[in-house]
């Protein structure tokens, strides 16, 4: 709607053009006469004449002349540029040409990325969105698992390895995590690869001990829970988190473009210091576990790589990927 509210103005401001060129235009019983004094005075002469004087052949602007009551415009083209730019100025303000200039998705061609080697370019923006999603899972799931212990059973799924019939597929955190990361680093130059590789061993570590803080503790399995696991699984959270935005913080350096969002530290503006909307993520989250659910177990793991490369086509209602990423 605002799109055809803009266009509307546009034209409007064409026919205002061609009106003001038709008012402006010296009829045929009008004519120019230039007196020739030692004030440089020119006069419209015709059936209405208007004095004007003092015209600047440097800059064409408008003069208030011999405190003339109804001053005149004297040249068209001034009308014309303040009116235009009052027009434009009018809609900008009003924001009703934001969609047209709204996020940008952002190509090989911007920022550093022209710099960098083609691997890298191609790795980052394949991999970008996906690390992305993670991190808000990270945020808004993962950091509420750590406060119960009676849901650590899931906590143990994400780090198990599928083995079903000797195909070996990575768990949640290595195919959403620790993959994309590995693969991200070793695409960059020697110096960025290092860094962005101590950030990803350090995420590893600290899953770890998440791992061990949390090992062998489920909702209907009754057992005693060391009286220190819950604090270290937070401990392996915090690091975890840490390691993350570290990792985040080089890729956004190294391409110029500041795109992934660094999780802030846990407390009550947590999720309006991180700028992304929580309900867009479990919408999304909600979307592409039906998604997977309609090819059952054995699609399932298909289904959630095709998430993590970027290849997940919108056949579940999965909105736009680059519209979820640019909040």
């Amino acid at each position: 709607m605002r799109y055809y509210f803009a266009v509307s103005l546009l034209l409007l401001l064409q026919q205002q053009d061609q009106y003001l060129t038709n008012a402006f235009t010296p009829s045929s019983h009008q004519k120019v006469c230039l007196n020739n004094n030692n004030n440089n005075e020119a006069s419209l002469c015709g059936r209405r004449t208007t004095a004007i004087s003092s015209l600047s052949p440097v800059n064409n602007e408008r003069e208030d002349l011999n405190n003339n009551k109804n001053n005149v415009f004297c040249d068209r083209r001034d009308v014309l540029r303040w009116s235009s730019a009052a027009t434009v100025a009018a809609v900008s303000s009003s924001g009703l040409l934001s969609p047209l200039t709204a996020n940008a998705v952002s190509t090989s061609k911007d920022g550093n990325l022209p710099d960098l080697p083609p691997e890298a370019v191609r790795s980052y923006l394949q991999y970008r969105i996906s690390l992305q999603i993670s991190a808000d899972y990270y945020l808004w799931e993962l950091q509420e698992l750590m406060e119960n212990p009676s849901d650590w059973g899931d906590v143990g799924q994400l780090f198990r390895v599928n083995n079903n019939k000797g195909q070996g597929q990575p768990s949640r955190i290595e195919r959403d995590y620790v993959n994309p990361m590995r693969i991200l680093s070793l695409s960059m130059l020697p110096d960025t690869a290092d860094a962005l590789r101590d950030s990803q061993f350090k995420f590893e570590r600290a899953m770890g001990k998440i791992t061990k803080a949390t090992a062998g503790i489920q909702r209907d399995l009754p057992v005693e829970i060391d009286p220190k696991a819950v604090p270290d699984a937070k401990k392996g959270w915090e690091e975890g988190r840490v390691a993350l935005n570290s990792y985040f913080t080089t890729l956004n350096e190294v391409t110029g473009l500041n795109e992934l969002r660094a999780i802030p530290p846990p407390g009550p503006n947590q999720t309006q210091t991180y700028g992304r909307s929580k309900r867009k993520y479990f919408d999304l989250a909600k979307k592409t576990k039906l998604c997977q659910n309609r090819g059952g177990p054995i699609l399932s793991n298909t289904w959630g790589q095709l998430m993590v490369t970027g290849y997940l086509q919108d056949s579940c209602g999965i909105p736009d990927m680059d519209g979820y990423f640019y909040q």
